[in-house]
């Protein structure tokens, strides 16, 4: 089960339509364009558009906390890099 959470700050628990894992046209349609893979710690993904910052998508505070701390704690150092638009985080092994 992963879990979107939107540039708004909502958030939503989502099971993949077949049950198994995440496919492409289903993580296009949840960041809304082309994808881009961030690795989290602990076997966790964050999916986000590809082309985000580009098309001005709106910065995702919560999707921006989340990473900042992950490359924090896992490679111990600090970015100002931001995330923007829709996002979905998911265990590595529910994407395909």
């Amino acid at each position: 089960m992963g879990r979107i959470i939107k540039a708004n700050g909502k958030k939503e628990s989502i099971v993949p339509s077949n049950g198994k894992y995440y496919q492409l046209k289903e993580q296009q349609k949840i960041v809304g364009g082309l994808i881009q893979h961030i690795n989290l710690m602990d076997g966790w993904i964050m999916t986000i558009n590809e082309e985000g910052k580009l098309f001005g998508l709106p910065i995702n505070d919560i999707a921006t906390e989340i990473y900042r701390t992950s490359i924090y704690l896992e490679r111990g150092f600090d970015t100002s890099d931001f995330i923007v638009g829709d996002v979905l985080i998911c265990k590595s092994d529910e994407i395909r």
